[in-house]
């Protein structure tokens, strides 16, 4: 993966290459339990606060919200990156592809940029023909690229050994409660690039921690971009959530200082291993 940097809208944005040489933005912009007008609103505005990767699901119910959004802001669709995922219950081959077209269509879309498989769900062990699905997918045009969400190690050395084929992106639970710093070092030895759900920690105590605040403090920036910093500087990339413009473009604005590695170490000293907000271990929570 490069990295190659550009302004845009005022403010100061980086990007990682995908093995395949799709191009993201180092932020990202979440849309769970955004739906309906306030949704298509709160997209439509983080469009214009810069935002060029927008992250919805099957399972998120609002990929239509989604597509309103973009047609309402009016930023050229060549210029976004629009990603979805699949949900378990439509992981057999023919159905997967049915359920992403039913998603293009709601959208309005005619592609994705970049189409995940949602969770593994190994009781059922469908992924590997999910994800069979997913290649074709790309092979037919209707995504450019394909990866996976809340993959283990195990699961994807599985995909590799079956399809040959390796996702360039695995979307995880990732925030400084909870680190994952197992996984990120498989996922950058096989050159898949982490994505961060929940990246705040869904507003938990995190945003509280004493510590992190001291270092936002010695920056002068929020305990918020501190911790997307903190999550760009891991080589990874956070997708925050959030309905205000002025709370978008602050999370956007996190390009303009760096943390020192003691700093880092302050807030990798907050994971734990059972640092999940949920409990939902891929190796067991599933979801279709």
């Amino acid at each position: 993966m490069t990295v190659e940097a550009v302004t845009e809208r005022g403010l100061h944005m980086e990007y990682y290459r995908l093995r395949d040489g799709l191009q993201l933005p180092k932020v990202g912009f979440g849309t769970y339990k955004l739906n309906g007008t306030n949704g298509v609103r709160a997209i439509e505005s983080a469009i214009n606060q810069g935002y060029r990767l927008i992250d919805t699901a099957y399972n998120y119910e609002n990929e239509g919200t989604v597509g309103a959004a973009i047609r309402g802001a009016g930023v050229p669709r060549s210029e976004l990156l629009v990603t979805s995922k699949l949900p378990g219950r439509y992981y057999h081959r023919a159905a997967a592809i049915d359920a992403l077209k039913e998603s293009l269509y709601r959208a309005g879309l005619d592609y994705f940029d970049l189409y995940l498989l949602h969770w593994p769900n190994p009781r059922k062990d469908l992924y590997v023909e999910a994800w069979q699905a997913l290649i074709d997918a790309q092979q037919f045009g209707l995504v450019r690229s394909i990866g996976v969400c809340n993959f283990l190690p195990d699961y994807l050395d599985r995909l590799d050994r079956e399809t040959g084929v390796l996702p360039v992106v695995n979307q995880i639970e990732l925030h400084p409660h909870f680190n994952q710093a197992d996984q990120r070092a498989y996922d950058e030895a096989h050159g898949i690039l982490t994505e961060d759900w929940s990246p705040l920690g869904r507003a938990s105590d995190v945003l509280q921690n004493p510590a992190i605040k001291a270092v936002a403090a010695a920056h002068n920036k929020g305990v918020g971009q501190v911790i997307l910093r903190w999550a760009v500087q891991l080589g990874t990339l956070p997708i925050p959530k959030s309905q205000h413009a002025s709370r978008q473009r602050e999370n956007l604005d996190i390009f303009d200082f760096n943390l020192s590695d003691d700093e880092m170490a302050t807030i990798n000293a907050l994971s734990t291993p059972d640092g999940r907000l949920k409990n939902q271990d891929p190796s067991k929570y599933e979801e279709f």
